[in-house]
């Protein structure tokens, strides 16, 4: 009877040991954090393909301005005065480039010097507004009955910056400054030359805007101002 009491202490003592071992393991588990499975945007789910990195790339989001609107992204080119009419033109028109825009300035200032000087009035007309029009066409018909003819060169334009811009609905306005060297010669009546030379080019500086209706399907800007820089 003895040996069969200390026979069940024995078993009894056992099987608390390992009780409380597992318990034991169990309670150290539950004193480290819960580990819980984080979701990630781009993480694979499960049953769905991996997306390509281009595709994981389009589909992030564009940043947002203070308002919540898509932030517009403003080229550079320009003095920080001009960035707020820049905004402003590029909000309205956003088929507007920036290069483009002042490659097509530098193109239109080459031409209506050009024709200035040709005094070729048409040419004049279709490339600037109706006040900048009359202005040229008046120095032209003053020209001409003094008996004089210019023989300018555009040797090349050094810089072309956006100096100022500005969007009142639905009329962009955006001036730029060339800073240019020119060949000036001014003739008489007979041919001679009486003013400038063509070995000397001499450095020009130009204020002119630029306007276009944003709404237009025109795409052209025509000069509606003038003025030194």
């Amino acid at each position: 009877m003895i040996i069969q009491i200390v026979i069940l202490a024995m078993v009894a003592a056992f099987l608390g040991l390992r009780l409380y071992s597992v318990l034991g393991r169990r309670a150290e588990h539950n004193d480290e954090p819960l580990q819980k499975p984080v979701h990630r945007p781009d993480a694979p789910q499960a049953g769905r393909a991996t997306p390509p990195a281009a595709e994981r790339t389009a589909t992030l989001p564009r940043p947002q301005s203070p308002a919540g609107r898509p932030e517009i992204a403003v080229p550079t080119g320009f003095q920080p005065v001009a960035e707020r009419g820049i905004r402003a033109i590029v909000a309205a028109d956003r088929r507007f480039d920036m290069g483009q825009f002042l490659e097509g300035a530098k193109g239109a200032y080459a031409m209506v010097l050009d024709a200035f000087w040709r005094g070729d009035k048409e040419d004049l007309r279709q490339l600037c507004d109706a006040d900048v029009y009359e202005g040229f066409a008046a120095a032209i018909d003053a020209r001409e009955a003094a008996g004089e003819t210019l023989d300018n060169r555009l040797i090349r334009i050094e810089e072309a910056t956006i100096a100022g811009a500005e969007f009142a609905a639905p009329t962009a306005r955006i001036t730029v400054r060339f800073v240019a060297d020119v060949a000036s010669v001014t003739r008489d009546r007979d041919g001679h030359v009486i003013a400038g030379s063509l070995d000397d080019a001499i450095e020009s500086r130009d204020l002119w805007t630029f306007s276009r209706d944003v709404n237009s399907t025109d795409p052209d800007w025509l000069l509606d101002e003038t003025d030194e820089g």
